[in-house]
């Protein structure tokens, strides 16, 4: 080549410059249309960031890469659709044009034709006659060997990208990603098997810190609102760049009706009538192609997975969709099967396929986990045809329910159950939206039914009042006021309120459940039975014991009548009997003799159906140690405090009812005079209930003041 302006015409009329931007004139009416890149010296991104937010250790590497005398090296930036890799590929390339002294090449690689037109329009650009160009688009030499050659041989240090190679056996079967000491390869890819690019450095790319993404809202879109305000719908958003970036440009660029964060928030959750994903879409250019749209990058790599043949991939997406963006675990997919769209035996190549193409993620921990951005399952929940929502959420609420224990145990929560909690909720939100059947959706009701109760027997008792109102208000929309699921979740926020020892509010819920129950079931059904036992506790609590006892008795016939007397059910409220036989005014009860009575047999019941470590014993053994203390026996009632102390110490150690085993054992030691050891059980009492319920609750206002009372002289 002689100078920077020479140009010369190849066999087809096309002409490539020599030097500086590739420009394609045809000159010939005959010629086929040219399809190859307008310049390879400008990045073909769309909206380039105004600054690049974090990414500072990936980006020291990749200048440092790009510094005189680097070479030889090839790095590939992989991620999910819309993380950012084209932007951080972008922003090195205009470091090494700008202030490295390199030529920069920007070659799409997203499909076969564009990458070879790509990289011959660059071996044009380092010299390659027409003669060579025109013998390696006819197949008469390598195309690949003809472009590295004269990379090689270039007389100036080059960067080049290659973007968008999500089908990495586009670069393979070509042989055209190479390395060579004259320059520096960049590959950005969804395509994150390290298996594709041997002797490649891989960084993967991710979302962004909050802060940061907070900052992309801010500088897109100055004067939009707050930092807090961009940094609750950067959280809104995932965080994802792509996602940052469409938003921020529908702020700045809105002129009839300008918006600002708080509205676009508000728009964000449905009040201008937008699904998130059509709002997002508005922040595009026009004209912008698929993978610059949340509502279809996502599409690209599925359409590839399926051209790899793994269709299924997309089923198993659409599946995902029904959950939650949060770790997901891996245990849950045991068993998944759509029929022909995804059978048991493909979805361990459909999780890999997804794994690969930076659809998912392995999420490391206690529990392996599984995790899907948020934003992507919104997209391909939206997009999921009407005639398959059905099967996938009765697919989603099945697995589910393989895990979740019909009868949680009391004790330290199931660190599966806890991961849980989020994908039950999100699993009610897609099956109300999708519109899905009323047997769908009372199925998932009772989901998260199971979840609550677990929630609540570990202990956890704000944390089930928040889930349990979360599933109602999800679900009353679409289940009648009546509906029996509907029933049991607000009998579950009854149960939590009395816990945190919200008594008042308890009882006055508790007492409408039963009167629905009632009116819908029937006095004698278990839901109204389970209804009038929830309301005794808080009954019991405000001092209301005549009524809390007449309701124990009604739930103990027509358990006894119905289940029979050792039932677990049935026991557990002739338990409650014996506690409330230990009120302080249990005295004014005309049958609170009848009731110590039957303690022993109550113990024994327990022990013969389901042995002496089951909290039904332990249970038991607490309640009527409690009642023969309050009724002056403490000799009677140390041996029950005392087993009872040991059982919970052995199956619960951390649960908040071992405070209550303590409370009366201290309280029983008091009586005997043994002043140490009840201030020594006491100051536990009153410390734990400090830290498991706060100051201000009730029970630990109570073990305080009897603290206080046992330390006095």
């Amino acid at each position: 080549m002689t100078g920077a302006n020479e140009a010369r015409a190849d066999g087809y009329g096309r002409v490539y410059q020599a030097t500086g931007d590739q420009h394609i004139v045809e000159h010939h009416h005959h010629a086929p249309e040219w399809t190859g890149p307008d310049s390879v010296r400008h990045p073909a991104v769309g909206r380039a960031p105004v600054v690049l937010r974090d990414r500072v250790g990936e980006m020291d590497r990749l200048r440092a890469a790009v510094e005189p005398g680097a070479g030889n090296s090839a790095y590939v930036l992989h991620g999910m659709g819309g993380c950012g890799k084209t932007a951080v590929a972008h922003t090195l390339f205009r470091h090494a044009v700008d202030r490295a002294g390199r030529i920069g090449f920007w070659v799409n690689a997203s499909d076969p034709a564009s990458l070879r037109a790509g990289m011959l329009a660059v071996a044009a650009d380092r010299g390659a006659t027409d003669a060579e160009l025109t013998g390696a688009r006819s197949g008469l030499r390598p195309a690949a060997d003809l472009v590295w050659h004269y990379l090689d041989a270039s007389d100036r240090p080059w960067l080049l990208v290659l973007d968008n190679a999500d089908t990495p056996a586009v670069l393979r079967d070509g042989g055209w990603l190479r390395t060579s000491p004259t320059g520096t390869v960049v590959v950005t890819t969804r395509q994150a098997a390290a298996h594709w690019w041997p002797g490649a450095e891989l960084l993967q790319f991710g979302v962004l810190p909050r802060q940061d993404a907070a900052l992309v809202l801010q500088d897109l879109a100055p004067h939009a609102g707050s930092p807090e305000e961009a940094a609750e719908v950067a959280d809104r958003l995932g965080r994802l760049p792509l996602a940052l970036t469409l938003a921020g440009g529908f702020l700045a660029h809105q002129i009839l009706d300008p918006w600002d964060l708080a509205a676009y928030r508000r728009g964000l959750d449905g009040a201008a009538g937008y699904h998130p994903i059509e709002l997002l879409d508005q922040g595009a250019e026009t004209g912008a192609e698929s993978r610059q749209l949340l509502s279809r990058t996502w599409q690209l790599s599925l359409d590839a997975l399926a051209a790899q043949g793994l269709p299924e991939a997309t089923a198993l997406l659409r599946l995902l969709a029904c959950w939650a963006g949060d770790p997901l675990p891996l245990g849950l997919l045991v068993g998944a099967d759509l029929g022909d769209e995804l059978h048991p035996s493909r979805v361990e190549s459909a999780l890999r396929g997804l794994l690969d193409h930076s659809l998912a993620e392995l999420v490391p921990g206690r529990v392996r986990c599984l995790r899907v951005h948020g934003i992507v399952l919104d997209s391909v929940g939206r997009a999921t045809p009407a005639e398959q929502r059905e099967r996938l959420a009765a697919m989603a609420v099945r697995l589910l329910g393989a895990v979740l224990p019909e009868v949680p145990e009391r004790g330290e929560q199931d660190p599966v159950v806890i991961l849980l909690v989020p994908h039950v909720i999100a699993l009610l939100r897609r099956a109300v939206g999708w519109g899905v059947g009323t047997a769908v959706v009372e199925e998932a009701a009772d989901r998260a039914l199971r979840l609550v109760v677990a929630v609540h027997r570990s202990g956890d008792y704000a944390s089930a009042l928040t889930l349990a109102r979360e599933a109602l208000d999800i679900v009353t929309p679409c289940l009648s006021a009546d509906n029996v699921f509907v029933l049991r979740l607000r009998t579950r926020v009854g149960r939590a309120l009395f816990r945190l020892g919200r008594f008042e509010e308890s009882a006055v819920l508790c007492q409408e459940v039963l009167d629905d129950c009632e009116r819908v079931l029937g006095p004698d059904a278990l839901d109204t039975l389970e209804a009038c036992r929830r309301l005794g506790s808080p009954l019991f609590n405000l001092g209301r014991l005549r009524e809390a006892v007449d309701l124990s008795r009604r739930v103990v016939r027509g358990r006894e009548r119905i289940l029979g007397a050792h039932h677990p059910l049935t026991l557990m409220v002739r338990k409650d009997l014996l506690e409330m036989a230990g009120h302080p005014d249990a005295g004014s009860l005309r049958d609170r003799d009848e009731i110590l009575a039957t303690g022993p047999g109550v113990i024994a019941d327990c022990r013969s159906a389901y042995g002496e470590e089951h909290p039904l014993t332990y249970g038991a053994e607490l309640n009527y140690a409690y009642a023969l203390s309050a009724a002056g026996r403490p000799l009677e009632a140390l041996p029950h405090a005392r087993e009872a102390l040991a059982g919970y110490e052995r199956s619960t150690p951390d649960h908040p009812v071992l405070l209550n085993v303590r409370r009366t054992l201290g309280v029983t030691l008091h009586a005997l005079g043994r002043q140490e050891e009840a201030v020594e059980q006491l100051e536990i009492v009153a410390e734990g209930r400090i830290r498991l319920l706060g100051p201000a609750h009730p029970w630990t206002v109570s073990a305080q003041e009897l603290l206080r009372e046992y330390r006095t002289p």
